[in-house]
């Protein structure tokens, strides 16, 4: 279920980091800048903010591994239209809309299979496994652009993604429910329909998810520019973007391992490394201004690392909350994390556009600092004993021995 769930996931996150790690490939293809680059981007993150909350009640009525296969199929039909139908930046756009579309899907279906069947006390582990999936897709992106985008073409690289997409989608396990699944789904249809008015401080933590996602939506699809513009190689860019990806699945996986072994606290945790990376982004904007290449690749292991790595450990803290209807508690607080995702590369290519990519930089740095005091005020008052609005006191107490 693991691996199900994680090679969903991939699947459709390809459709963006390929778009931003081959994004100087594409930008000359197609003649456009990188303001219109973070144009483009968001348009990924409005398709999936718009689908994200109706896509999360969906999936506790039909069911995980039906949405799952339906957004490989249709990530898989993306990669392909990428590929082979992509001649202008309007076109790029709209597939880009359909691809966020897909991920809306897969993220709530992903987290319900996987919180129905397996055991309480390995999913903060399991989580942060399974949300490795998306900084894996960027370590396999950046590693596109020496092995494919630079000899074959970035267009290929679109069509060798969506051939895997298309295996995803094929090889996953048939849908079907146990009994006590079926028992579960309508639980949480009657619950969605009894808190769908009382949801506050899921939309609070999705704010400050926003903002966080905010930056790392727009360091993904920026770094290979930004180092670029700073003098590195087109090809040691990629192989940049593919380190912080690896990076990345470190933090989420320690982070997860640790969650483990904790009685709660998750958000705490989850603020704490949205402060450290707040620093790193800070970081980054002087390694960028100064162009000192020898300090780039320990500031992007740990803007990776902590910066981007709290993904996972962030739902893994909502669905310990809301452990009877995962798929709506996700899909509202993921609505913020594409909102973010829509916000964070706009404002970026637009403030490197007119400014420079160090003072881009400082505003991810800001928007992270903000989400850690979003994220610590929820968890302050969650630890002070006050009852979440929306929180069913039986969803309460939930933490592993």
């Amino acid at each position: 279920m693991l691996v199900a769930s994680s090679a969903g996931t991939v699947a459709v996150a390809l459709p963006a980091f390929l778009t931003g790690a081959l994004a100087v490939q594409i930008r000359d293809s197609l003649h456009f800048g990188p303001g219109a680059l973070g144009l483009i981007v968001a348009f990924y993150y409005v398709g999936a903010a718009s689908a994200s909350v109706p896509l999360g009640r969906l999936v506790e009525s039909l069911g995980a591994l039906r949405v799952m296969r339906f957004a490989s199929l249709a990530s898989a039909v993306v990669l392909e239209g990428l590929a082979w139908t992509t001649t202008a930046p309007a076109l790029l756009a709209v597939w880009l809309v359909l691809a966020g579309i897909a991920s809306a899907g897969m993220q709530p279906a992903a987290n319900q299979y996987m919180v129905r069947r397996l055991p309480v006390g390995r999913q903060g582990l399991a989580f942060g496994l399974k949300q490795s999936a998306v900084p894996l897709t960027a370590t396999i992106a950046g590693l596109s652009v020496p092995a494919v985008a630079l000899t074959l073409g970035w267009r290929f690289a679109f069509a060798l993604a969506g051939a895997f997409a298309m295996v995803v989608a094929s090889t996953l396990p048939r849908p079907s429910r146990t009994r006590s699944e079926q028992r579960a789904a309508a639980l949480a249809e009657r619950n969605v329909r009894a808190d769908g008015t009382r949801s506050g401080s899921l939309w609070v933590l999705a704010v400050g998810f926003g903002l966080g996602i905010a930056s790392a939506g727009a360091l993904t699809a920026f770094l290979a520019s930004s180092v670029v513009a700073a003098g590195m190689g087109r090809a040691a860019a990629g192989l940049l973007v593919a380190m912080g990806g690896l990076a990345a699945i470190a933090g989420r996986v320690a982070s997860g391992w640790m969650a483990d072994r904790r009685s709660g606290g998750h958000l705490r945790a989850v603020a704490v490394m949205l402060a450290v990376g707040a620093a790193a982004y800070v970081a980054l904007a002087v390694v960028s201004y100064q162009k000192l290449a020898a300090l780039v690749i320990p500031v992007v292991v740990v803007v990776f690392s902590v910066g981007w790595g709290w993904n996972g450990l962030f739902n893994f803290a909502v669905i310990d909350l809301y452990r009877d209807r995962p798929a709506w508690a996700t899909g509202i607080t993921q609505t913020g994390g594409r909102m973010g995702g829509v916000v964070g590369p706009f404002v970026f290519g637009q403030i490197a556009n007119h400014a420079s990519y160090g003072a881009a930089w400082l505003a991810l740095a800001a928007a992270c600092a903000v989400a850690a005091l979003i994220t610590i005020g929820v968890a302050s008052r969650k630890q002070r004993g006050d009852r979440l609005p929306g929180v069913p006191v039986a969803g309460r107490g939930l933490h592993r021995p």
